[in-house]
């Protein structure tokens, strides 16, 4: 017997429930719309049925009640909770990114955090680890990735996929990658006005052929702004990641920055923060601890947020060095390299258990 309900549960019990007319499972036929919530021990969600006179809709809907009683909890309150729906009457969007499973946005409060160098590590780090991954560069103040994967001067190609013509992301280390710093001179300033950058980023998660993955990382805009809303309002975010670094400055903009991604208007599970630059530790002696920026704070933090600190992440001469040369420290088999792969550990965690506890994130919508 489960006291603490969530969505997941709610799901296999369901599986348990077979539909007369094709002889499928409730979850197997998609007879299940998106939209459990749960309230202490109150459940509520609504079963999709074909049509109005399908013949079958009370006895699939006491089925669904009786299998929520027996293998949730008998005290769960289902009765008379269960909605009907029909399918002409429900629209489906086109799904954005069908392909990806998870989708993580990485942000910060301010800029010089380090937030590019945590993002380019982690898709790294998820790839040597085996996951499919793909990198979107959305920092249309400063568009670093080229240069971190070494790919400034490559070409950008187009794949025909079903008749569309679609960008082809550039691919190394294992991971997809496409950037704004692809779409403008590397050595000029650019002015967006408007919604250019917007219809940019759109087209390059939109129109691009990312395929299949399991983690699709965005490497967002340090702060809050327009952009960040045009990502939440394009892509259903599975959670996010804020980096800081010791500095009570640094820590006063993350408190921001997640207190945005809670907000009720844009409503994405923060997975945790990562304290970057947490201390120094010379190359040569890498048992050595310099808290040159202070000591613990983005710790400290997420403690009195009560978020999980992924990560600290220290200070290597070498994690800048290998940046400048389009090689991520992740690659490497030094101290800042370890971390990387350690936060990867931790974001796979994460997510695996925000996907368990947590319903789907939904995009926002806008009210006028």
């Amino acid at each position: 017997m489960n006291d603490r309900l969530y969505p997941a549960l709610i799901l296999e019990a369901l599986k348990n429930v077979r539909y007369p007319g094709n002889g499928k499972n409730l979850v197997e036929a998609e007879m299940i719309e998106d939209d459990i919530r749960i309230d202490g021990m109150k459940v509520t969600f609504s079963l999709i049925f074909d049509k109005s006179t399908d013949p079958f809709i009370k006895s699939v809907v006491k089925a669904a009640e009786t299998a929520i009683l027996t293998y949730v909890n008998p005290n769960t309150e289902i009765q008379g909770n269960i909605a009907v729906k029909f399918r002409q009457n429900v629209a489906k969007p086109a799904k954005m990114l069908p392909g990806v499973k998870n989708i993580i946005g990485v942000s910060s409060g301010k800029g010089g955090v380090g937030k590019s160098t945590v993002a380019s590590n982690l898709a790294v780090a998820l790839a040597e680890q085996g996951y499919k991954v793909g990198l979107l560069d959305a920092d249309i103040f400063g568009p670093s990735m080229p240069k971190m994967f070494g790919v400034e001067d490559e070409p950008v190609y187009m794949d025909e996929v079903d008749g569309r013509h679609l960008i082809a992301p550039v691919e190394k280390y294992g991971v997809k990658l496409l950037s704004i710093g692809f779409l403008v001179e590397k050595d000029n300033a650019v002015l967006w006005r408007g919604g250019m950058a917007s219809n940019a980023l759109k087209q390059l998660i939109g129109e691009a052929n990312w395929g299949d993955l399991d983690y699709f990382v965005i490497d967002m805009p340090p702060g809050t702004s327009d952009i960040h809303l045009t990502l939440v309002q394009t892509l259903a975010i599975t959670g996010a990641i804020v980096v800081t670094t010791p500095q009570e400055v640094a820590l006063a903009d993350a408190k921001k920055g997640i207190s945005m991604f809670r907000s009720d208007k844009v409503n994405v599970p923060v997975l945790g923060i990562v304290e970057n630059m947490a201390w120094f530790t010379p190359a040569e002696h890498p048992d050595e601890k310099y808290y040159i920026f202070g000591n613990g704070g983005g710790k400290r933090l997420a403690e009195a947020l009560g978020v999980d600190t992924l990560a600290q992440i220290p200070l290597v001469a070498g994690i800048c060095e290998n940046g400048d040369k389009g090689v991520p420290a992740a690659l490497n088999n030094t101290v800042s390299g370890e971390a990387f792969r350690n936060l990867a550990l931790k974001v796979v965690e994460a997510v695996n258990n925000r996907n368990e506890q947590l319903p789907p994130t939904q995009k926002v919508e806008l009210k006028h």
